[in-house]
Formats: C-alpha cells, sequence, structure tokens
C-alpha cells in the first residue's frame, strides 16, 4: 500500500516526506548478514526496497537511492554497494561522486569475512569490477610495487567502471606510494635514570631482531606476472583489455559467483620478511644527557635516516618545538615510542606506543565481534579510568555498537569490605556520551540482586570489561559472581593489567570464565622465544614486554614507508597485528585467552575458543 502511495501521488513534496519517515525508523534496526552477502533488512528498509522507483525521475531517484544508504550504511552489505553503485550515476557534483566512490569502497573493504561466497548476478558488471578490485587490492596489498601494477591493470580491465576514472582516495594514496630504503638508524633513548631499565629492554629486543633472532623465512619470489604485467614492469595485454569478465552478459540474469575468491588480507609477519640486514649501521643516543635536537642533529650529522625514538612524552614534545631543526624539516623519518597527550601529525613521524588506550580499542572491537550489545566497564577512579572510558566508547560507537555503560571502584581496602559486608557489584552503570571521560563518581553498592544484569536503558549488560591488577580482579570477579544469576549470559572480559603468569592453580580456577589480551609473545606465539627472553630478563614481564616492543620496532622500521603511505597494511608483530591511522599511530591486534577449567585456551578473533591448552 505504501509504494503504491507514492508512485499514485509521485511529487517532490510527498516523496521525501514519505522516504524520511522510513529512514528514521529503519535506521535502529540492523540485521546481521547472511550468507549471500545481504543483510537480513529490517521491516521499513524493506518498505523501501519495495518502492518501485523506475517511474521516479533523476532527483527523485537520488532522494530514494541516499534513503537506502541511510537506512543501511551502520552495517555494510552487498545491497549497500550496489546502492551505493546506482547513486553514482545520479550525481553531478565532482565532489559528490569522489565521495561515492569512496564510500562504496570503504563498504566493500568492510564486508564480514570470509567474502568468497557472495553472490551476485550476472548482468551486474559493475559490481564484479569493484569485487574484482577488492581482491587485487587485497592479494597484493603486502607489495605495493605488485599492487601499483595490479590497479593499473585493473582498470586497463574495467574502462567503464566509475573507480577506474577516478580511484578511490586510499588507492590513489597507493599509487603515489614511493619506497625509501633504511640507512643509518639512531636510537634515541634515556640511558640514565629510572627509565634506564626500559630502555635496556627495548634495545635489546631492538639488537635481537636486527641479528634474526627469529627463524627466518624465505619469501616466495615475486611474479610480476600474477600483478598482470611483464617482466619490464608494463602491464600485460592479454586480449581482455578493454572488455568485461567472461560471464557478465546483460541477458544473463542468474546469480553467479563473485570474481575469484578473495583470501582474508594478508598480513606480513617477522617470520620471511624483507629486513634491512645486519649491514645496517645502528647508534645509540643518551636523551638524559643533552637536549633532543642537539641528539637529532647529531644523528643525522653521522648519517642516520631513521630515528627510532624518543622514549619520554617530555622529549616528544621537544620534536614538536624543535621548528627549524631535522625532525620539522622532515629529512629524517622517526618513530617514537611513546604517544604525547596531543599529537601534532607530522609526514615523517610516526607514534608506537603500548599503551591501555591500545588495549581498550582492541577490546571494544572484540567484544563486539563475539556479538555482545551491551557492554558495562569496570574501572579504577582516577586518570587511568578516564582514558580507558573515552577511547572504548569511541572504538565501540565505531564498531557499531550504541551505548556503554561504565562504572568505578575504589582500593582493594574498599573492595574488601564490599565483601566482607556481603554485598556484591551491582552490573549497572552510568551511560558514557560519545568522545567523553566520564566524572570520577563514587560508586554506591545497593542492595544484592537475584536477577540479571540490568542496563538503565532496560537491555541485558552482556559484557563487563575490568581494568584491574590481579589482586583487584581476585575481589571483583567473586563478587560479580555474587550478583549475578548463574543463568545470565555475561561475558566477563580484562586486559594484560590483570594477567599473572605465575598465578596458582586456585587463581585460575577463580578466573574461570574470563577472556584476557596480551601481546602475541605471552600468549603462545613462540613459546622457545619467550623462554628464552624470560630466562634473560629473570622472569619481568613487564620488561619482556618492553622487550617485544623493541623487536616490533625493528620491524616497523623497515616498513615505515608502508605504513606512512599504504591505508590498511599490516604487520604480524611479537606486541600484536600492527597497522597505522592517517596520523600514524601504530595500532596493535593483541591476542585473547580464556581461563577454562585452570587452564589457558586460546580464543579466536570474534569466534569461540580454540581446544588446544597453552603451556605455562
Amino acid at each position: 500500500m505504501l509504494s503504491s502511495y507514492v508512485l499514485g501521488f509521485k511529487t517532490e513534496c510527498i516523496l521525501p516526506v514519505v522516504l524520511a519517515s522510513l529512514i528514521l525508523t529503519a535506521c535502529t534496526a540492523q540485521g546481521p548478514e547472511n550468507q549471500t552477502g545481504r543483510a537480513a533488512i529490517p521491516a521499513n528498509a524493506a518498505a523501501l526496497q519495495q518502492i518501485t522507483s523506475s517511474s521516479f525521475d533523476a532527483s527523485q531517484r537520488l532522494s530514494y537511492t541516499q534513503a537506502m544508504i541511510d537506512a543501511g550504511e551502520r552495517r555494510p552489505s552487498l545491497d549497500l554497494v550496489r546502492t551505493y553503485i546506482a547513486e553514482a550515476p545520479l550525481l553531478t557534483d565532482a565532489a559528490a561522486r569522489q565521495q561515492n566512490i569512496d564510500k562504496t569502497w570503504q563498504t566493500l573493504v568492510s564486508l564480514p569475512s570470509p567474502q568468497s561466497n557472495l553472490v551476485i548476478n550476472a548482468d551486474e558488471n559493475i559490481l564484479q569490477g569493484w569485487l574484482d578490485l577488492l581482491c587485487v587490492y587485497q592479494d597484493n596489498l603486502q607489495y605495493p610495487t605488485l599492487l601499483q601494477a595490479a590497479i593499473k591493470d585493473w582498470q586497463t580491465r574495467y574502462p567503464q567502471n566509475p573507480a577506474a576514472k577516478t580511484l578511490p582516495t586510499p588507492l590513489s594514496q597507493v599509487q603515489n606510494y614511493s619506497s625509501s630504503s633504511v640507512g643509518g638508524i639512531a636510537l634515541l633513548l634515556p640511558l640514565n635514570g629510572q627509565a634506564q631499565v626500559f630502555s635496556n629492554a627495548i634495545q635489546q629486543g631492538f639488537s635481537a631482531a636486527k641479528n634474526g633472532l627469529m627463524t627466518q623465512k624465505s619469501v616466495p619470489e615475486q611474479d610480476a606476472s600474477a600483478a598482470g604485467q611483464s617482466a619490464d614492469g608494463v602491464p600485460k595485454n592479454d586480449g581482455t583489455a578493454g572488455t568485461e569478465p567472461a560471464g557478465s552478459s546483460a541477458n544473463q540474469n542468474g546469480p553467479v559467483s563473485a570474481p575469484g575468491t578473495c583470501p582474508d588480507p594478508a598480513v606480513s609477519g617477522i617470520d620471511g620478511q624483507p629486513s634491512a640486514g645486519n649491514g645496517v649501521p645502528v647508534k645509540v643516543y643518551d636523551t638524559s644527557s643533552q637536549p633532543l635536537p642537539v641528539l637529532l642533529a647529531q644523528a643525522q650529522q653521522d648519517g642516520a635516516s631513521m630515528i627510532i625514538g624518543p622514549l619520554l612524552k617530555s622529549d616528544i614534545e621537544q620534536l614538536y618545538n624543535d621548528n627549524a631543526g631535522a625532525a620539522s624539516s622532515g629529512t629524517l623519518n622517526i618513530l617514537a615510542l611513546n604517544q604525547p597527550e596531543h599529537l601534532q601529525p607530522r609526514p615523517n613521524i610516526c607514534y608506537f606506543a603500548l599503551s591501555p588506550e591500545d588495549e581498550a580499542r582492541d577490546a571494544a572491537n572484540h567484544i563486539h565481534q563475539q556479538g555482545r550489545q551491551q557492554p558495562l566497564l569496570l574501572l579504577p577512579r582516577g586518570a587511568l579510568g578516564d582514558r580507558i572510558a573515552k577511547v572504548f566508547s569511541a572504538a565501540w560507537r565505531q564498531a557499531g555498537g550504541a551505548t556503554v555503560l561504565e562504572q568505578r571502584f575504589g582500593s582493594s581496602a574498599e573492595l574488601k569490605q564490599n565483601i566482607n559486608s556481603g554485598d556484591g557489584i551491582p552490573l549497572t552503570g552510568t551511560p558514557l556520551a560519545a568522545g567523553e571521560a566520564p566524572a570520577n563518581a563514587v560508586v554506591t553498592i545497593p542492595a544484592p540482586q537475584n536477577n540479571g544484569a540490568v542496563s538503565p536503558s532496560g537491555g541485558a549488560i552482556d559484557a563487563v570489561y575490568i581494568i584491574a591488577i590481579p589482586d583487584e580482579l581476585a575481589l571483583i570477579k567473586p563478587m560479580i559472581d555474587m550478583r549475578v544469576s548463574s543463568r545470565a549470559r555475561l561475558a566477563l572480559y580484562a586486559s594484560s593489567r590483570s594477567y599473572q603468569a605465575d598465578a596458582e592453580p586456585d587463581y585460575r580456577l577463580e578466573m574461570e570464565g574470563l577472556e584476557f589480551s596480551d601481546i602475541p609473545l605471552l600468549t603462545g606465539a613462540h613459546p622457545a622465544l619467550l623462554s628464552q627472553i624470560s630466562a634473560q630478563l629473570s622472569g619481568d614481564y613487564s620488561l619482556v614486554r618492553l622487550y617485544a616492543m623493541g623487536m616490533d620496532a625493528w620491524v616497523l622500521a623497515n616498513h615505515f614507508s608502508e605504513m606512512r603511505q599504504i591505508p590498511s597494511f599490516q604487520v604480524a608483530g611479537e606486541t600484536g597485528t600492527l597497522s597505522a591511522t592517517p596520523d600514524c599511530v601504530i595500532n596493535r591486534t593483541l591476542s585473547w585467552l580464556k581461563y577454562q577449567r585452570g587452564q589457558l585456551i586460546a580464543v579466536h578473533r570474534g569466534s569461540a575458543t580454540r581446544a588446544a591448552t597453552l603451556s605455562r
């Protein structure tokens, strides 16, 4: 009835009103992706699809496609890609066309994996081209020069695709990529004072990676023909240039498999990665002995082209103040080993830190991937809790989540008092506004509840993310168990802050069901290497993490150009899977473990746990 009403009174006044009413309701409900790449369509979005738009004029078709985009843009799907494709020819403004191309690409790269089971119609030539471009990108992402050639070859094979004429902005950046070799490296670390022990661990890890501590695997020889080019680097013409792929006849409208099967995006690893080699000179400079501008000038005079450091935030601030020096002139590439409070993006600086914000961001994505919908943050009072709340909330919303609740706790003495009084921790909290850090309100403990945890909005809390040290967690988890019914579907998560490598068996049993994150080196990625490093550092796992950071600093130094210039580039490190934001802040995707029957079980990202236990 609705669609016939719109068609019967097709005026510019009525159509926007009808579409607007549908948008307001359609945007509130999003369904999961099914195996064909189509999202489960909410009722009102389905009503939009039932409207026959063929009789609309250009202005009305544009309004209709925009309504479809607004209804589905929060959950990437193949149908959303189709809508962007339908919108493209209706746009006349160059900026709007570029935005359409960029959003089409962003939706494609955000499609859930695996993508090999997508089904499209045989006459969807433009969509076929987009999916083939996605495969080209994922197949060659780790080899920028091959990716450049593969994109040019794709443009030849799909000349009618909008992206062949104007590439998505991230791929335009790829085409402008230029590699740079690593010359001399200067390590800028505080070699005296309280930070000396941290610097020593980082320096040892850096030297170990440079000297090939990891077992090297050979890199498969890159075949130029795989990227559609001849041996001399010129794109091949194999007879398909200027033609659409086979099976794209407009007379065949039945469903077909999408062209090619795109694997999950490849991730480079330390094993088998090209490195600068042992011949690269490395010199260490003591930031506690001289001002940073003096050290930078000296390093450049000594032939350094890459700076690793400084480590302290106060020294990084000096990078910004050195307006006339090498840091500001861009003549040195700098991998800072910390991140300042107020970031000032510079084209020659990346920031690499083992920060709790990294873990909070990764936790938000991990919890969302597991299908949880209403998280509660249990945070300590103070600045650390504020930082975690702000980052987790932003990452949760970016992943497609809604409200995040937070609750603060005090000292261990206060927690013990709550246990002695028979009170547990009430699983309620204050909603966090987007991008805001909550006030440090004192948490009050009401009378025990026998039912499941409920948020103020009425939705059941199904996930709790806890930031606590081991002693605090040993008090918090039993108090949660006191409050929650055994039938409640509640998942508990914690950060590496609470991990205790030498925990007694009783502690592991008490933590039953809890998941926590940590760096791959500490979660079983390389047990023999961990044993060697741990013995070298007297079993101090905080120093082991810094040692791993030093190893990854070497890896990032050898992939600095890719991190700065190739969107979505990733490299597997000992502190996590490393990627970079547009401002070149290095993000880390961590490993997750779960306590189960006194053992530590590896957890797949966004899925169930593996059966194999990890040795500790």
